[in-house]
């Protein structure tokens, strides 16, 4: 079985399935590996339910529907694209339920670097201890149940680091560790019989509303003609590139194994510096800003989260890239995904699909 793996601003690893003989679709399963940008509903297993009012899944699921935006995410539209169902949340399976199509262990708040890591070097810890190891732990409980037959070996990942708000000195000394734990995911899922699976970078976080709250720089020079902090998009270059190099290693000693780079980084920035050309607001101003929160210049309270009574929600969410400070909002997760699919940020580049995103 063939596997892909995609990835954002946060840590995320998704494989497809290879297609059998009676399957025409390009991909038969999907298997994901991430923290909010792809969780479906494992940490909202684990956390209070949202109250059935939230905003959170409002446009596309009517309700909260374990998703951290208000539609659906990358994963989603990828999975419609290739004809297979929403990827089910390993938290919400339920006994004897068919996962042949796939699973999703992304949870929210994951990380990389496994959560000794902080408390070992004295980092802000994550929300979460539910790392990129524990999830592969995860995903080797339910392999046999998968995986039964000789034909077709699983093979994908994609992931994406969950990077920490300090400056961008610090940022760089975690580059290296981060990079060492996604490179070790990877050969542990090659050792697991991965043949295909794609890498993602990093997301422009300096256009990200939550970024741009917390650094909140009163220096013109720190931004550039979008609105978006130079040094942290530079950041987000540097790193990307040393992920780039380490999966140009990894394909020369698995020269039998397609290892696809999603360029999250320039899909998602073109939706910054062209909106109006993705049906989003030409207003420099409010491209910025999160649809949903509380107030100051990114509508950005980190105490006060979306969805609290002393939140809003603007008028149109299709209409904006950023949701709630941290992640983008379903018309821009689309547009990425399509980027990825259709378009030219995948290298190599996926199976065609047989159905187009809409």
């Amino acid at each position: 079985m063939k596997i892909f793996i995609f990835f954002s601003i946060t840590l995320t690893c998704v494989f497809f399935g290879n297609v059998s003989n009676a399957n025409p679709l390009p991909y038969e399963a999907i298997f994901n590996f991430g923290d909010s940008i792809s969780d479906t509903g494992n940490a909202d297993k684990t956390h209070p339910p949202f109250p059935s009012n939230s905003p959170y899944g409002s446009t596309y699921f009517k309700h909260p529907a374990g998703c951290l935006s208000d539609g659906r995410l990358i994963i989603d539209f990828i999975a419609e694209a290739y004809g297979l169902p929403f990827v089910p949340a390993y938290l919400n399976l339920t006994k004897g339920q068919d996962i042949k199509k796939g699973v999703n262990f992304a949870f929210a708040g994951a990380t990389a670097l496994d959560f000794e890591y902080f408390i070992r070097n004295g980092v802000d810890k994550p929300t979460t201890d539910k790392s990129l190891s524990i999830q592969l732990g995860w995903f080797k409980t339910i392999k046999p149940s998968i995986c039964k037959s000789k034909e077709g070996e699983i093979g994908g990942n994609d992931i994406i680091a969950h990077l920490s708000y300090g400056n961008v000195t610090e940022l760089r000394e975690l580059v290296p560790p981060m990079v060492e734990a996604i490179t070790n995911a990877i050969i542990t899922l090659i050792e697991e019989g991965v043949v295909e699976l794609a890498v993602p970078g990093n997301f422009p976080i300096g256009c990200i509303s939550g970024v741009l709250t917390l650094v909140n720089s009163t220096k013109k020079d720190d931004y550039d003609q979008f609105g978006c902090l130079i040094g942290y998009n530079t950041f987000t270059e540097y790193y990307n590139g040393q992920l780039k190099q380490a999966i140009e290693t990894l394909r020369q000693k698995h020269p039998r194994v397609k290892i696809m780079y999603f360029d999250y980084y320039n899909d998602a920035k073109r939706l910054f510096q062209t909106p109006q050309q993705y049906g989003f607001t030409s207003d420099k101003n409010e491209i910025t800003k999160a649809c949903c929160g509380a107030s100051g210049t990114y509508n950005v309270n980190v105490h006060i989260p979306c969805g609290s009574p002393a939140t809003t929600v603007c008028p149109d969410p299709s209409k904006v890239i950023n949701w709630d400070g941290a992640h983008f909002t379903e018309a821009a997760y689309k547009q990425i995904a399509k980027g990825l699919v259709e378009g030219p940020f995948v290298n190599p580049s996926l199976e065609s699909p047989p159905f187009k995103i809409a």
